[in-house]
């Protein structure tokens, strides 16, 4: 039996992949962070599935769930929000799950940050102005960050920056950022992206922080910084170029 680690996305039931919803429906013990996963994609769990909520369980409890699945031949759908490769404590059920020796697979999900920038009708990456993207998160009672992850080294090269878990913090990323983005830095924060009560709020690194208490914004949210946010002129991409050789491979042209 198996242990399905699961994408659940940024909260909208309906941008759960087909894939993990197949699984759900098919899994007779689901695991689920009640604060986080919304109430609809449980309806996808099978009659009688043994639905738990971890989101006031222990690790060594959400796994000791797992491991009695396992032990009683029943796959377990465990639904992380967003995507589980980024903030999800999955690494650390994993190598527990190892140890017990108990199978596991993953499926990804939509995460945070695309369900946020979609909100927003923004590329994250555009041509001549941001080619990257920074995800990370502040330290306050979380694990502390690893040395050389703080937002002044991060954000040296000005790319565009997301971050999670930091909102409630928003003064101090803001006195962070200042220094190397600007003042007039594009930032915009994104409440429960995706789901009937999001909210967006728009600014720059000055008036942000101000926007964010004014609105109440206290957790749920991603920080979107940079450039690219409010970015209108800007080179066509060379991957649309009348000039681009679109030869197929192996013609002598570039790759596709």
């Amino acid at each position: 039996m198996t242990v399905h680690f699961i994408g659940a996305g940024p909260g909208a039931a309906d941008l759960i992949t087909v894939r993990g919803r197949a699984l759900v429906a098919a899994a007779p013990v689901c695991l689920y962070a009640g604060s986080l996963v919304p109430d609809a994609l449980l309806a996808h769990c099978p009659a009688g599935a043994r639905l738990v909520d971890t989101a006031l369980l222990s690790l060594d409890e959400i796994v000791d769930e797992m491991t009695a699945a396992h032990a009683a031949g029943a796959d377990v759908a465990r639904l992380h929000s967003g995507d589980p490769s980024v903030y999800s404590a999955m690494a650390e059920q994993m190598r527990r799950l190892d140890a017990a020796g108990v199978p596991y697979d993953v499926t990804p999900g939509v995460p945070a940050y695309a369900a946020a920038a979609a909100s927003l009708a923004r590329e994250l990456t555009v041509p001549g102005v941001a080619q990257s993207v920074i995800l990370t998160r502040t330290a306050a009672r979380a694990t502390p960050m690893p040395a050389g992850e703080d937002l002044a080294t991060l954000g040296a090269s000005r790319a565009t920056m997301v971050l999670h878990l930091a909102v409630q913090r928003i003064d101090a990323l803001v006195a962070e950022l200042l220094p190397v983005y600007g003042a007039d830095c594009p930032v915009a924060v994104v409440a429960r992206a995706s789901r009937p009560d999001e909210l967006i709020v728009r600014g720059t690194l000055a008036d942000i922080a101000a926007a964010v208490h004014a609105a109440g914004i206290r957790r749920t949210a991603v920080v979107v910084v940079g450039a690219a946010l409010t970015a209108a002129q800007f080179p066509d991409s060379h991957l649309y170029s009348a000039a681009r050789c679109r030869a197929a491979p192996g013609d002598g042209g570039e790759p596709a």
